[in-house]
């Protein structure tokens, strides 16, 4: 059954690949003259064999669909129980030191790593060198600028691996070499550095593939590669937000403290230890943002196994530099003053209270200053594209779905931590200058969240300028020719109609052009402070006082990594969108 619904996806594949009148013609003269004659075809009836050949396309996939339910629902049930397990250990050894070691969760986590890349290898080396296994590919799905980012954040992760095996190997003088929590802690990093390699080479390499052999063991492999990377992500920001939280000492037990008294007695062997350590933290923000790198792009090759591609030719679109000015200068000098005035913040924050207070009105000025600009800029691009009449793309694709889904889902994080601070400051008065300016960060954070979300979600959905220029060149090919084009040569006619409206781009384009630059530096400058330690949720004590410090630190450690992740998010979308206009 399986070979007859390939044949069949082959041979419909093949009809309707071929050119109809309705097909959009390159624009060349022979084309260009031939213009007024293809017009007329177009009110021509349609093939009769179109409606038997979509029947049937419908049938087809109808049947992939149905034999690959049963593969979506055991990989749901695989990815749930991985994560609800990795969920609980993650947990326990960041607030049980003692009957849950870190070396139990690097034991979990080295098996599920193992096995990941075995499937990994299995199916680069059988599944995608077989016969009729890729028949399509997602020309949505992993632009190269989303591998590149994959392939930077990875390299920074592999240098946190290199840092935390310099820094264990200095430790080994503290007990036997072969004591089991010694090799563990020593494995766990070459396991995951060897990882980081097979993963990002094979998602350079398959990120596109729409699987059409081994459909239930490849959606297994996949929800195992996603949740084993959902499970290394939110390792990794418990260790950081363990590491940037100062908790009190009474929330240790005396056996805990015991047990960390004992740990901290040794010293390093070698005087790099202490380097090593501070810089992997430093590097963390990069290790979250590739594993979830990793985890979008698993799930979009996961929602196109057994995926029909229509065969649309993919418009490679450049990135134009020269067509803004204003944006990226602008968007520059904000982010040099914002790591300016963090710099200052962390410096400032950890000495008395008349500097403390003072570092933190600078960082409340400079993010209100920031969010308010970006709002501003915000606005702007709403409002032209309520001038503008470009239609939306109607083709489902789970690329889109999913930048989408996350950009909102993310999104809550921030939410949350902001109208929690609202309800904080508001209830107890607002009294005095520092909680005034909490108070206007977080109002004017919910409306520029709002509103960018807005904003992007517009612009993923419209239809490409140059797609709606191609439209209407094609339409208008035949009245061009016979008024405007009479004075072109005719050996560059077909230059001059493609770059005579692409040279130079309307208002309306420069515009949207300007907001995404600007948006696109806002949203990095944002993601850099929260991401490399800034911590005013703490350093301002009036949500602990409210919250108590349990409650108001369990709310952070939740939303800010979500925050964190939403603004690289949004870079990517915003540059997506950049693009497109």
């Amino acid at each position: 059954m399986r070979t007859v619904a390939q044949q069949m996806l082959l041979t419909c594949n093949k009809l309707l690949s071929r050119k109809t009148p309705n097909d959009v013609i390159e624009a060349h003269p022979s084309n260009i003259e031939t213009a007024a004659q293809m017009n007329n075809i177009q009110h021509l009836p349609s093939p009769p064999h179109a409606p038997s050949v979509r029947a049937s396309v419908r049938h087809v996939e109808a049947v992939v669909r149905a034999h690959r339910s049963g593969g979506w629902l055991l990989s749901g049930i695989i990815c749930i129980n991985i994560l609800i397990l990795g969920c609980a250990l993650v947990s326990g050894s960041a607030f049980n030191i003692v009957a849950i070691t870190a070396e139990h969760r690097q034991i979990f986590l080295i098996i599920l790593l193992l096995l990941t890349m075995l499937w990994m290898l299995f199916y680069a080396v059988f599944t995608s060198r077989k016969d009729q296994a890729v028949l399509f590919k997602d020309s949505h799905a992993g632009p190269v600028w989303l591998r590149a980012g994959l392939l930077l954040f990875g390299f920074l992760s592999f240098l946190i691996d290199i840092f935390r095996i310099v820094t264990y190997v200095g430790y080994l003088h503290c007990d036997s070499a072969v004591n089991p929590r010694i090799m563990v802690k020593v494995a766990f990093p070459v396991v995951q550095a060897l990882f980081l390699f097979v993963q990002t080479y094979f998602l350079w390499i398959h990120a596109k593939d729409c699987v059409e052999l081994h459909t239930n063991l490849t959606q297994c492999g996949l929800t195992l590669t996603l949740s084993t990377n959902l499970v290394v992500w939110m390792t990794a920001v418990t260790e950081e937000s363990v590491h940037q939280t100062k908790i009190p000492d009474l929330n240790f037990t005396v056996s805990q403290k015991i047990y960390k008294a004992s740990y901290d007695k040794c010293t390093c062997s070698h005087s790099v230890c202490d380097t090593f350590k501070e810089a992997s933290y430093y590097l963390y923000p990069f290790h979250i943002e590739y594993s979830l790198f990793a985890s979008a792009m698993t799930y979009v090759m996961w929602k196109n196994v057994g995926r029909v591609v229509a065969d649309h030719s993919h418009h490679s679109v450049k990135f134009r530099p020269k067509d803004v000015c204003l944006g990226p200068v602008t968007g520059i000098l904000l982010v040099v003053a914002g790591v300016v005035t963090f710099i200052v913040y962390e410096v400032d924050i950890l000495t008395e209270d008349k500097k403390r207070n003072q570092a933190l009105r600078i960082h409340f000025i400079m993010n209100i200053v920031i969010v308010s600009l970006m709002c501003l800029s915000t606005v702007i691009g709403c409002i032209i594209y309520r001038l503008d009449h470009r239609e939306h793309v109607s083709e489902k694709n789970p690329t889109r779905s999913l930048d989408v889904g996350l950009l909102v889902g993310a999104s809550l994080g921030q939410f949350i931590i902001s109208y929690f601070s609202i309800v904080a400051v508001v209830a107890t008065g607002a009294k005095g200058y520092l909680n005034g300016l909490n108070l206007s960060w977080a109002v004017l954070m919910v409306l520029q969240l709002g509103l960018q979300n807005y904003f992007i979600i517009e612009g993923l959905h419209r239809e490409p300028f140059h797609v709606m220029q191609e439209a209407a060149l094609h339409t208008n090919a035949h009245a061009f020719q016979e008024h405007d084009m009479s004075v072109v040569p005719k050996s560059r006619k077909s230059r001059y109609f493609l770059t005579s409206s692409c040279d130079k781009p309307c208002w309306k384009r420069r515009v949207l052009k300007e907001v995404c630059a600007f948006l696109l530096l806002g949203n990095i400058i944002l993601w850099i402070m929260p991401a490399f330690g800034a911590r005013p949720q703490f350093d301002h004590p009036i949500e602990i006082q409210f919250y108590t410090f349990t409650m108001w630190a369990t709310i952070v450690n939740i939303g800010l990594p979500f925050g964190i992740f939403y603004r690289m998010h949004s870079v990517a979308s915003l540059f997506e969108v950049f693009l497109f206009c």
